[in-house]
């Protein structure tokens, strides 16, 4: 090991002076003098607060590579600089920028002055003593300048106008305040493709004309100027242009023409104010003319000879007349925006509208847009006919449309729907929201929708918008299962005259529960369970005084639950649970005529419960995991389905049963009952489910239990209506588990009940509590011995399969026998199972869940058969194989082990040492750390 240690160290020492030996390559010193030239220059224009933030990286640090500094990048081959990017600097007042300092750099292809904000002063002009305007002559392979949020003005054109290899030019955000635009300046730049000159106040004609000149030019941008007016194109100018950027001007007056079969079209549309984009292929020349004499006015638009055109955005105009037909020949737009203009349909009466299915052909059209500020504009949802193409985005606002077009049937991808300010009536297609699962933005305000519209699963996510409350005639609105957040738009709780059905579950949405007056006043189902919700039960709720189902369950409500609830005549189901609501129960929720469920479990309710019950339909009582503390009052359980008292402090004995027939679950765990458990429990023929573990039971287990559904494992069928789907919550059992952990009870056969089925809380249906039989005996003080009549026979029912929600089942200890059903691979939520000691046989099924239960599941059931265990179908006992592998083979031969790691290690370093002498970024920062290591070793020494 010793030898193997030096080694190293020697191969080490190697790589150190071979790359001592090599050198370090960086940038072309001339270059490096250059630019510190350049900060030198750079420094004395700073304002002196600001000079130690000027290029801080330019250094004069002879080790350092300026190819590496801020800024700065260098072709890697020749190391000479090609671009520089001086970013943010804060310069004096009408400091210059001396152009000879860039001379040196004969390879730069791009130059940055762009600032990144507005926040500091940077240059106002150009100069140079010794070449003049003609300096930029110089750099030959210059292509992108970014002049852009400078203070330039229009002196620097003349400087520019030298750049000829230049093929991209920001001018964008500078101080061309007022004047025209000297585009004659520029006509040198014959290889210009993009030039932006936005943002910098141009005003009077856009001189196309001139711009004709730059005839590589393919986008042009002169948004965000004053230009008021496009001055006449003649011949076949611009024909490389793509795009042209006019947004935000001030364009009026007529566009200019050109001469058609001897009728020179030359009429007017004011089209002041915003214009936008075109964006386009081959601009040809463009013309709306709807006073023309000539009376194919739509062929002859400039815009609809453009064959080649893919983008067209007009924009926040004031067009006006009818809609140009002729644009839908163009079969390569793929951007088609007309919105906020004046279309019209009075020229001619033939076209007052404008057809959707003209636009079957536009086969690779993505963003389709168009509005009108006029009231006469209407657009035709067409018949149903189907698109060649897929949208994205759709906006169609105020174009008095009466349904919804039906060619979006076929839409799949669409991210924004605008249906805005129109006439639709009717239920909304909900199969738009279904189809175009990638919806961001859905806007429909201001129709006249009814009836239903559903949009939950969705994954939407920010404020609920207050144009909700536009919405006034619906009467069914799903939002539940999204991601929204924050509180309820006053306007819509305001203006909710219609709504009978509101879910807005699962979201996380705040606030308190209408704590105002609202107008929900026809609402019969409101469901804001899982959600954020805070403080009281508002006073506002009241009003909605036709409630069948209200649904808070799972917020983070306080106080108390208001009495007034007790007061909707029409309640049929109750649901505050998991909440911090405190206080007695209201004894008014027990007169309610017509209440079948009620479910106040997880909160914080003390005192009695109410003794008198007036509803003869209340069916599910769930009361669990509270502070109540009262006894039990026999009266409330004459006609109870399902009552839950789990985990309160309930003292007394259990209540006396009397005319009790259609009970199937009593859940009252975790209480302080006391007493024997009474033969009465026997009267209770139907029930399936009765836990009475973990509280202070004595006695013994009265033999008379066999009479009830426990054994003869009766269904018992409450009611075949819509009813049947009313949501419970809790643990449910079956079967019973001879055990002989027995717990605190005494019993002589020491056998312990706790077979059960455990379900996700509130996702069991009341009709699949039938399949359902369980007795829970366990932590109390019982004493004697246990009926053997209790325990489970027959076989494992092929129903149980239909249990999906099931995570445990545990039939262990009792007297199964047959096969384990194949169905129970199916259930998917399965997460513990146990049929140990019984008398089951037969092949243990295998696939999905059953692949992960281990022998301890089957154990004690010697009939049954597979490798869990170790008992083969056939009757023979299963052999584990023989890997064949001997303790001697496994050993590892370290000396060998030793002279391969060597000679890999060998290898490694001199494929590092013959790719060392190749230029490459990663040698040039190998040798760069070298000599870092060098530099700090000598320091050290010294």
């Amino acid at each position: 090991m010793k030898g193997m240690f030096f080694l190293g160290k020697y191969l080490i020492l190697v790589i150190l002076v071979l790359g001592q030996l090599h050198g370090y390559k960086g940038c072309v010193e001339k270059e490096r003098k250059a630019l510190l030239e350049f900060v030198k220059y750079i420094i004395s224009i700073t304002i002196e607060e600001y000079s130690d933030y000027a290029l801080p990286t330019w250094t004069y640090n002879t080790k350092s590579d300026c190819c590496r500094w801020e800024g700065v990048k260098c072709n890697r081959t020749s190391k000479r600089v090609t671009e520089i990017a001086f970013g943010t600097l804060s310069l004096k007042e009408n400091s210059l920028l001396n152009l000879s300092l860039l001379h040196p750099f004969e390879d730069i292809r791009s130059l940055n002055l762009s600032r990144n904000n507005y926040y500091y002063n940077q240059f106002s002009g150009l100069f140079d003593d010794v070449e003049g305007y003609k300096t930029l002559r110089k750099l030959r392979k210059l292509e992108i300048m970014d002049l852009s949020r400078n203070r330039f003005n229009n002196s620097i054109f003349r400087f520019l106008n030298s750049a000829i290899s230049l093929k991209t030019l920001f001018l964008g955000d500078n101080n061309f305040y007022g004047g025209s635009l000297p585009a004659k300046e520029l006509k040198d730049l014959t290889n210009l493709e993009l030039l932006d000159l936005s943002g910098n106040r141009f005003n009077g004609s856009i001189p196309i004309q001139e711009l004709s000149a730059l005839s590589k030019l393919k986008s042009l941008d002169l948004s965000r100027n004053k230009f008021s007016e496009l001055s006449k194109l003649q011949g076949n100018a611009l024909t490389s242009l793509t795009t042209l950027f006019l947004r935000s001007n001030y364009i009026g007056g007529p566009f200019p023409v050109r001469d058609l079969s001897k009728n020179k079209l030359n009429g007017s549309i004011p089209i002041q104010g915003k214009v936008g984009l075109i964006q386009c292929n081959f601009l040809i020349e463009i013309k709306f003319d709807i006073h023309s004499k000539n009376t194919d006015i739509a062929q002859n638009y400039w815009i609809c000879e453009m064959k080649k055109m893919q983008d067209l955005d007009l924009s926040g105009n004031k067009i006006v007349g009818q809609f140009p037909l002729c644009l839908t020949r163009l079969t390569g737009l793929q951007v088609l925006d007309l919105s906020s203009n004046q279309l019209n349909g009075n020229v001619p009466s033939a076209l007052g509208s404008f057809p959707l299915d003209s636009l079957a052909n536009l086969s690779e059209l993505r963003l389709f847009k168009l509005s009108s500020r006029s009231n006469s504009f209407k657009v035709e949802s067409g018949s149903f006919w189907r698109p060649k193409f897929q949208l994205s985005h759709i906006s169609l606002p105020s174009c008095n449309l009466v349904k919804v077009p039906h060619f979006l049937l076929y839409q799949k991808d669409l991210s924004h729907i605008d249906l805005s300010d129109n006439t639709i009536s009717g239920t909304f297609p909900t199969w738009l929201l279904a189809n175009n699962t990638k919806l961001e933005v859905l806007l429909l305000q201001n129709n006249s929708f009814t009836m239903y519209m559903k949009l939950a699963n969705n994954g939407f996510q920010g404020n609920l918008p207050s144009s909700l409350g536009n919405i006034k005639s619906i009467e069914f609105l799903d939002l539940s299962h999204n991601n929204f957040h924050g509180e309820l738009p006053r306007s819509f709780v305001m203006n909710g005259y219609f709504l009978k059905y509101l879910k807005l579950s699962h979201n996380k949405l705040s606030g308190q529960v209408f704590p105002e007056f609202v107008n929900f006043t026809l609402l019969w189902e409101l469901s804001m369970d899982n959600n954020m919700f805070t403080g009281k039960i508002g006073e506002g709720l009241r009003n909605s005084k036709y409630l069948q189902l209200l649904k808070i369950s799972n917020n983070n409500l306080t106080g108390v639950i208001p009495s007034w609830i007790g007061k909707f005549p029409s309640l049929m189901a109750l649901q505050v649970s998991n909440n911090s609501l405190e206080g007695e129960i209201p004894i008014s929720l027990f007169y309610l005529p017509y209440l079948l469920l009620m479910d106040l479990s997880a909160n914080i309710l003390s005192g009695d419960i109410p003794p008198c019950v007036k509803s003869n339909d209340l069916t599910v009582l769930l009361l669990q995991d509270n502070h109540l503390s009262g006894e039990i009052p026999y009266t409330l359980l004459e006609n109870l389905y399902v009552f839950y008292l789990i985990n309160n402090r309930l003292p007394g004995n259990i209540p006396e049963f009397t005319n009790i027939q259609n009970n199937h679950t009593l859940l009252v765990r975790g209480n302080n009952l006391t007493g024997n458990i009474s033969s009465q429990l026997c009267g209770l023929r139907n029930i399936q489910l009765l836990d009475l573990a973990n509280n202070r039971l004595n006695g013994s287990i009265p033999s008379c239990l066999k009479n009830t559904s426990f054994v003869f494992g009766k269904k018992y069928i409450l009611y075949d209506d819509d009813y049947s789907n009313l949501f419970i919550g809790g643990t449910l059992f079956t079967g019973f588990s001879p055990h002989k952990d027995f717990g605190v009870n005494e019993f002589q056969d020491t056998i312990y009940f706790r077979s059960r089925i455990v379900l996700n809380p509130f996702q069991m249906y009341i009709k699949n509590l039938n399949l359902l039989f369980g007795l829970d005996l366990s932590e109390n003080e019982l004493s004697g011995n246990i009926p053997t009549e209790l325990e489970l026979s027959g076989v494992i029912p092929e129903s149980f399969s239909g249990l999906k929600n099931v995570e445990s089942l545990d039939l262990s200890f009792n007297r199964l026998q047959g096969r384990i059903p194949q169905g129970l691979t199916e259930l998917s939520s399965l997460a513990v199972f146990n049929v140990s000691f019984n008398n089951l046989s037969g092949v243990i099924p295998q696939g999905k869940q059953f692949n992960t239960f281990d022998a301890q599941s089957f154990v004690g059931n010697p009939l049954l058969c597979r490798k869990l265990t170790n008992r083969n179908c056939d009757g023979s006992t299963f052999q584990e194989p023989d890997n064949g592998v001997n303790d001697d083979e496994s050993q590892i031969d370290m000396g060998s082990f030793y002279w391969s790691f060597l000679a890999a290690y060998v290898t490694i370093l001199l494929g590092i040492f013959s790719s060392l002498p190749f230029d490459s970024p990663w040698s040039r920062f190998w040798f760069y750390v070298v000599d870092v290591f060098i530099h700090k070793v000598r320091n050290l020494m010294c």
